[in-house]
This record gives C-alpha cells, structure tokens and sequence, in this order.
C-alpha cells in the first residue's frame, strides 16, 4: 500500500524494525533543544508528519513497549486514531506515569504506528437480539 507523506523533521519516515512487524517507530521533531515531561504531566509531542490515507482506513497510535516498561512513558489516548481525512500535523500525546522527569529529544522513538482497514457502521435499531450462549455476562464472567 502507498501513502502520501509530507516529512518536515529531520528524521526518516516511519520504518518497520523487523520484517514482521505490524507497527512502525514515529520519531519526535523537538524544534526546543528537548522537552521535560515531568511525573504525571502529559505533553502534546510534534512529529513533522502529515499523511493522506485512503479512505477505509486509519493510523492507530500506540506506545512502544520498551519505552513504558523502562521508563513508565504511554500515549495517554492509546490507541490515538488518525483519520483518513485528517492533513494536520501527527502528533503524540506522551504521558509520563513514572516518578522521575522524561526528556525528548528530537529524533528520538516515542511511539509506533499502526495502519489498520476499518469499517463504517449502519445501525440498525431492533427490539431483541439474538441469544448466545455468554447472555449478558460481562466482567468477570468466566471466573478466576
């Protein structure tokens, strides 16, 4: 699949880091010299990124892993979802969870990128729904 993208950081486009990987690393465009982003504080982190996806699909926003367990840093709104009318610019909305400060540094890996199909729905409003098995069962249903 290709997809338009204007690239206004310095850093290289979203890359896959392994062969089967499902996510690409989205790279932060810090124009300050680094950002601080203290305990419990959440920033709005630039990428440089405007994409044009086509339409039925969107771009799913999710933390790296390595980063949330060493560092307690995730995207507070996980996962974000880009829309494909959207032109603005991609950005990251980081929260920090651990009890040191964070820094960003331009460049440097602070999310990844998932490109997923969706789908629109069409309600349709009934009076019953077809029985399963489960019911109505929610939290906790299975048991232990």
């Amino acid at each position: 699949m290709n997809i338009k993208i204007i690239n206004k950081s310095n850093s290289p486009l979203p890359a896959y880091e392994t062969v089967h990987a499902a996510g690409m690393d989205i790279r932060a465009f810090v124009t300050e010299e680094e950002v601080v982003i203290k305990p419990l504080q959440r920033k709005l982190i630039p990428t440089g990124l405007y994409m044009e996806l086509p339409q039925g699909y969107e771009a799913q926003i999710r933390p790296r892993s390595g980063l949330a367990l060493k560092s307690g840093i995730t995207v507070l709104n996980s996962p974000g979802t880009i829309d494909a009318d959207y032109r603005g610019e991609v950005k990251i909305l980081l929260v920090n969870l651990s009890d040191i400060d964070f820094t960003v540094r331009n460049g440097d890996r602070i999310a990844q990128m998932i490109i997923a199909r969706h789908e629109q729905a069409i309600w349709e409003q009934v009076e019953i729904l077809n029985e399963t098995a489960r019911g109505t069962g929610g939290y906790g249903h299975t048991g232990v």
